[in-house]
């Protein structure tokens, strides 16, 4: 049995608001949350409720659907309702599953739906002790865990270091620390996160890496470094 599918509907037409929610009335999988074109009260609901899938249209009063994005973008999951395909392009640097061309057909509303299931499945299945997935240029990447020498906090972006690239990935520090193995990774500073089995020499406020590089330990982070030494 499928995963119920908590969703919004945010368009500034009433008649598209209509049409998508009847279209979402056909899909026993989805629970529309909400369905309007009132963006406060669909903020008011993402702070509020679980809600797993934004259906969004891009020109909004008073916020933009890209506005909204960029506040809920680390959150939630999209796909795009417009009239105007140069949107496409745009949107892409968000998470949005799939891009909807009005007029839309049942047809292609579902496909989206499935699509957010395959992508969810992709992501539920893969063991999260041994990959990571992560979005990057518009393209999902499997990281092995073990490849990973350590990332670094770039304000909103973050760049993970493997044994054989650089990944720059839209994500923050603090939710990318929960999607890793607690027990084989440490937050040293405000900007580095390490794998444990990758530390060579731990020397004062710096942490040499078995690749030679040395990264500083923050002064927030030292008494958990020294905590996790007493224990070893």
């Amino acid at each position: 049995m499928k995963k119920r599918i908590n969703c919004i509907i945010l368009d500034d037409e009433p008649f598209a608001v209509k049409l998508i929610a009847d279209y979402a009335s056909k899909v026993p999988q989805l629970n529309v949350l909400y369905a309007g074109s009132d963006v406060f009260k669909a903020i008011e609901i993402l702070n509020t409720e679980m809600v797993d899938l934004i259906f969004l249209d891009i020109q909004m009063p008073d916020l933009t659907g890209i506005e909204l994005m960029q506040l809920f973008n680390q959150k939630h999951n999209f796909v795009i309702t417009s009239a105007y395909a140069e949107y496409a392009l745009d949107v892409y640097q968000f998470h949005v599953i799939d891009f909807l061309l009005k007029p839309i057909i049942f047809n292609r509303f579902y496909q989206s739906v499935e699509k957010y299931n395959r992508w969810q499945e992709t992501f539920q299945s893969a063991d999260t002790d041994d990959y990571l997935f992560v979005k990057a240029d518009r393209k999902h990447y499997k990281v092995a865990i073990d490849s990973i020498l350590y990332i670094e906090g770039l304000k909103d972006y973050i760049r993970i270091h493997t044994n054989t690239e650089k990944i720059i990935v839209l994500e923050n520090m603090k939710d990318i620390l929960v999607k890793l193995p607690e027990k084989r990774f440490v937050r040293i500073h405000r900007s580095y996160i390490i794998p444990l089995n990758k530390i060579r020499v731990i020397e004062g406020n710096q942490i040499q890496m078995i690749n030679g590089e040395y990264l500083s330990i923050g002064e927030t982070y030292r008494k958990l470094i020294g905590e996790w030494i007493d224990q070893r």
